[in-house]
């Protein structure tokens, strides 16, 4: 009987209890040093294989990173990033929605829309730039990016709102470029010489900034030059006057 019930509490330390230290015991060695080392190599491998061209290399240690971590979302996103350079779009396009599921990261919805504007789904990209703008909106390559989309589903005034949502954020001569272009296209003159003289009057704006920036700089420099000049003829101290003194009377009693 005795025999019967260790046998029955072992069963149920088996089915209850044993899962679940497995578990404890994987999640410690995941968070080991030596674990945390080798995926922080595997990390140096992708990103400097990515920055020296070299594809398959970054593949293979980013595919790595995700056989011991399979819900990493960086892992996702830079293996779509590496994807969509090799013009490999379908499987970018997973990988990027794979990582927007894991984590609901603006940057991976932003790079699903610019593959699908790159294969010709505008439908598709404008509506990840939408759902990128919504979670982070006060990036203005999101807003661009529903620009060129808008523009390619034939919708110009909308491509407009979204560039002026862009220039609002940063006001940048080639986002107005771009606005005057689309006005140009569709024959709005009147909206094309507005556009025209808010170009003009940008370059103007700019053209005072960095005329500011430059007064300021030599301000600086010249504050730093004289800083410099009354550091080196900074007056003997009084201690070093003393001893100038004491040796020039030591000099006369000598003579």
């Amino acid at each position: 009987m005795l025999a019967v019930f260790v046998i029955l509490v072992f069963t149920v330390y088996l089915v209850f209890f044993f899962p679940v230290e497995a578990k404890v015991k994987e999640k410690e060695e995941e968070k080991s040093p030596k674990y945390t080392a080798q995926m922080k190599k595997l990390w140096q491998i992708a990103q400097t294989s990515m920055k020296e061209h070299k594809p398959s290399r970054a593949e293979k240690a980013l595919l790595t990173i995700l056989k011991f971590d399979e819900k990493n979302a960086a892992a996702y996103n830079r293996l779509g990033i590496l994807y969509a350079k090799g013009q490999k779009y379908d499987e970018a396009v997973e990988c990027f929605e794979i990582a927007q599921s894991l984590d609901n990261n603006p940057a991976s919805i932003h790079n699903a829309g610019l593959i699908y504007l790159e294969i010709g789904e505008y439908e598709k990209a404008k509506m990840a730039f939408l759902q990128a703008i919504q979670l982070e909106g006060d990036v203005p390559a999101r807003f661009m990016a529903l620009a060129k989309a808008e523009e390619k589903l034939g919708s110009p005034k909308r491509a407009v709102e979204a560039l002026e949502n862009a220039y609002e954020l940063d006001p940048n001569v080639a986002t107005l470029r771009q606005i005057l272009a689309i006005y140009e296209s569709t024959g709005d003159a009147e909206a094309s010489a507005v556009t025209a003289a808010r170009i003009e009057e940008q370059i103007a704006r700019n053209n005072r900034a960095k005329q500011r920036k430059a007064v300021r700089a030599a301000k600086v420099a010249i504050t730093r030059k004289s800083q410099k000049a009354t550091a080196i003829k900074k007056p003997v101290s009084k201690g070093k006057a003393a001893v100038t003194k004491v040796s020039a009377t030591r000099f006369k009693k000598n003579v």
